[in-house]
């Protein structure tokens, strides 16, 4: 098991990932970073503390399958996740169309080509505390997220060719 380390900037919303000699750069959330305790639904924040790796979303029509220790799941247009905190599913995959709030994972631009599922709050999800924290690609000039670790595409594939199962993402200190 190695810990993958993400040390934000000072600002909070931007920073660095390290693991095993590699280090990159990295957008985090437009709130900057926020203990998991206080972390709340919305707020922009990427959640401070140890996420595992749960699996790899992919679309299969923009990328290559990268050599992964990690579940990979081919993405569809029917994909989506919840993040209405009043719904059973929430911080869920759900299957589209779906009634409560929730975000499309089969997008126009390329930031979820690739889309690893973090493990926060998700064993179990507790309402409002934050749903739909990935580990995805980076927009143009690493614009922050909405709470997520973001990497450039290339950089994400070269990372997920790297871990195993065992390993979690580290945010801050």
């Amino acid at each position: 098991m190695t810990d993958i380390i993400v040390t934000p900037d000072p600002d909070g919303r931007a920073g660095w990932l390290e693991r095993s000699g590699m280090r990159m750069r990295c957008a985090l959330g437009k709130g900057g970073c926020k203990p998991a305790p206080e972390k709340r639904e919305g707020d922009g924040a990427t959640p401070l503390g140890r996420w595992p790796l749960r699996l790899v979303f992919i679309r299969q029509d923009r990328v290559a399958p990268p050599r992964c220790a990690l579940p990979l799941v081919p993405l569809d247009s029917g994909m989506g996740w919840c993040d209405d905190p009043a719904d059973p599913a929430y911080n869920r995959p759900v299957r589209l169309p779906f009634a409560a709030s929730h975000e499309k994972l089969w997008r126009e631009d390329h930031v979820y080509d690739l889309i690893v599922v973090l493990g926060h709050n998700d064993d179990p999800p507790v309402p409002g505390m934050g749903s739909a924290i990935f580990l995805h690609v980076a927009r143009e000039g690493y614009a922050p997220t909405e709470g997520c670790v973001a990497l450039k595409r290339e950089d994400l594939v070269a990372l997920l060719e790297r871990v195993s199962v065992d390993d979690a993402l580290v945010i801050g200190n």
